[in-house]
């Protein structure tokens, strides 16, 4: 049995020099003979790794386009009539988005979803996803736009392609039936590739958000085939919360002076 050689410090040459390779240091790698001795190479290898490491996060968060959004150490389970936090946690955990599974959050206004779906699009990206987060009217309404079949079918890779497709607001408006076959063709593109979809309408109320459209029940039958559906009940947070900033600005009443 052979034992590999390490130099100076006892750092692995090959792994120091597989280390630059990677970050493209190529003058360094050069001179790898002359400097692997230098007690600082690692040190400075170290800090170009995590900075990297760094600026990628932000980019990566930047193109997933969450928008800001709660964490999700701050939501306010107690305020929900109904939802399973057990079954929320364990989304977190992503073994949908490896079984390429969909999720699905079904709620009136206020409830929490976008939270929901912003937050599990984030904590996908730290874990090293490809995410894409976008509203329902944002995303139909720019593939509708599109006046050639070639950049139509650019456009349609922008959502196909990300590990993770977040589609918020589904249901808030009513489309044609031009923009429910646009949906049907992401959702059946994306078969293999987890989509999370917020709405406030049952599936059995979607014909009302496609009227007069020929796809919706298969469009239905594609995206819950293999999905995770969350029912939340509850009065609107977002109508608590301006209630709430509505009574701090009255204040307490001021006593009336005796004339």
């Amino acid at each position: 049995m052979t034992t590999r050689k390490t130099k100076g410090d006892g750092h692995d040459p090959d792994e120091r020099a597989a280390r630059l390779r990677a970050l493209g240091l190529y003058g360094l790698l050069a001179h790898i003979d002359e400097i692997g001795d230098e007690p600082l190479l690692d040190r400075l290898i170290d800090i170009e790794e995590k900075e990297r490491q760094s600026r990628s996060l932000e980019r990566r968060v930047k193109a997933a386009r969450c928008g800001r959004f709660k964490p999700y150490a701050d939501f306010n389970w107690s305020w929900p009539r109904k939802i399973d936090r057990e079954h929320v946690d364990e989304l977190f955990r992503f073994q949908f988005l490896a079984e390429g599974a969909n999720v699905v959050f079904v709620g009136p206004n206020g409830v929490g979803k976008t939270t929901l779906a912003q937050n599990l699009a984030y904590e996908a990206v730290i874990k090293g996803h490809t995410v894409r987060f976008t509203s329902a009217s944002q995303m139909l309404g720019e593939l509708v736009e599109q006046d050639s079949p070639s950049g139509l079918q650019r456009r349609l890779r922008r959502y196909v392609r990300p590990s993770l497709l977040v589609i918020d607001e589904v249901g808030y408006l009513s489309y044609d039936s031009r923009h429910a076959d646009l949906l049907f063709e992401i959702v059946n593109r994306r078969k293999d590739r987890s989509t999370v979809v917020t709405t406030n309408r049952a599936f059995s109320e979607w014909a009302e958000v496609f009227p007069n459209s020929s796809s919706v029940v298969a469009l239905v039958d594609r995206l819950v085939h293999k999905a995770e559906v969350l029912e939340i009940d509850g009065e609107s947070y977002r109508r608590k919360e301006a209630e709430e900033r509505k009574q701090r600005r009255a204040g307490p009443k001021k006593p009336r002076r005796k004339s």
